[in-house]
C-alpha cells in the first residue's frame, strides 16, 4: 500500500478552487517531488495531506489513515520540516531537540541527530544566531527526531550553502533508502532532479506532468547541443552554413537556439574542421529538468 495516497483531491478558498483534482501516491522507500509557480496549489495540496487544510472534495490517506479526523494518531508517525521555523530566538539546537523528543515514544537519540544533520558546531548556539543553512538543517533534524514512516518537506536546502545541501541531500537519500516515503517540494530544479525518484508538476491547481525525471526530459525536454571550440568562431557564417541558428556564449562556448536532429554533431565537427577550428567539447542531449519545467509552465517562472 502506498505511504501517500490522494484520490481527486479539490482544495477550495471562498468560491477560488485552489487544487483541482490532484491525484497523486508516494511509495515507501520512493521522493515524490511536487513543483509548480509560486500560486500553481502545490502548498495548498501538501497542507491537504498533513491535514492541516481542509478537503472541498477527494481522499487522501497518509499510511492508511485519514490526516483530519486521525490527526491525533497520524502525527507520531509523519515528520515535517517547515519553510519557516518557529523555534524560540533564545533556544539552542541541542533544546529543541530534546523537547522535541520529549513528544515520542521511541526518537532518535538526540546526539545522533545532531551527528546526521552536521549541527554539532552549532548544537549550543541560540536560534537568531544560527545561520540560514543552520536553521534548515535544524528543521530537518526535527522532522527526523521522531523516526517518522513519512517526510514531508517543504523547501529543504532554501538559502543553504553547496556543502550544506550536500548534507541535507545525504540524510533525505539515507531515510528514503531505509524506508521511508519523502514528499517535498522545492524550486531549486536541479535538487530535485538530484534527488527525486518522481516528480509532478502542478500548474493553476492540476498535475499537467508527471513521472521520473528522465521521463519527463524525454516527453518535454527538445534535443539540445552545446560546443565549446579552440578559437572563435563567425557564428552569423556558421548559422548558414549550418541552416541552424547558433547562439555565442562567450568563452568560445555555443549551443544551438533550437531543437536539433541528432545528424547535426557531426556536422557541426566538419564544419568546424573546414574552418581548421578544434572542438574542445560538445554536450548533446535531451533539456535539464528545468528546461522542461518552463517549456510544461509556458516558460514562467
Amino acid at each position: 500500500m502506498p505511504s501517500i495516497e490522494v484520490n481527486d483531491l479539490w482544495v477550495r478558498y471562498g468560491e477560488r478552487d485552489a487544487v483541482r483534482g490532484v491525484s497523486l501516491a508516494v511509495e515507501p522507500g520512493k521522493i515524490l517531488c511536487v513543483l509548480g509557480r509560486n500560486g500553481a496549489g502545490k502548498t495548498s495540496t501538501i497542507e491537504a495531506i498533513e491535514g492541516y487544510r481542509k478537503i472541498a472534495k477527494g481522499t487522501v490517506r497518509v499510511l492508511g489513515m485519514d490526516p483530519v479526523r486521525e490527526h491525533r494518531e497520524l502525527v507520531k508517525k509523519i515528520g515535517v520540516m517547515l519553510q519557516v521555523g518557529g523555534i524560540y530566538p533564545r533556544m539552542n539546537p541541542r533544546q529543541a531537540l530534546d523537547l522535541y523528543a520529549g513528544f515520542y515514544d521511541n526518537p532518535v537519540p538526540v546526539d545522533e541527530v545532531i551527528t546526521l544533520a552536521a549541527l554539532g558546531s552549532a548544537q549550543k548556539t541560540p536560534y537568531r544566531f544560527l545561520s540560514g543553512g543552520e536553521k534548515q538543517r535544524l528543521a530537518l533534524a526535527l522532522a527526523l527526531i521522531g523516526r517518522p514512516s513519512v517526510l514531508f518537506l517543504d523547501e529543504p536546502t532554501a538559502g543553504v550553502d553547496a556543502a550544506g545541501k550536500q548534507q541535507i541531500r545525504t540524510a533525505v537519500a539515507d531515510m528514503a533508502r531505509n524506508g521511508v516515503a519523502v514528499l517535498l517540494t522545492t524550486h531549486e530544479l536541479n535538487e530535485a532532479e538530484r534527488l527525486a525518484d518522481n516528480v509532478a508538476v502542478v500548474d493553476e491547481g492540476r498535475i499537467v506532468a508527471e513521472g521520473t525525471p528522465s521521463e519527463l526530459r524525454e516527453r518535454f525536454g527538445k534535443q539540445t547541443v552545446a560546443f565549446r571550440t579552440s578559437a572563435a568562431i563567425d557564428v552569423a557564417s556558421f548559422s548558414q552554413r549550418l541552416g541552424l541558428s547558433v547562439t555565442a556564449m562567450g568563452d568560445n562556448r555555443y549551443k544551438l537556439g533550437e531543437e536539433a536532429p541528432a545528424s547535426v554533431v557531426g556536422s557541426i565537427t566538419t564544419l568546424l574542421a573546414e574552418d581548421g577550428v578544434d572542438l574542445i567539447e560538445m554536450n548533446a542531449g535531451r533539456g535539464s529538468l528545468e528546461d522542461v519545467f518552463l517549456e510544461i509552465t509556458n516558460g514562467e517562472a
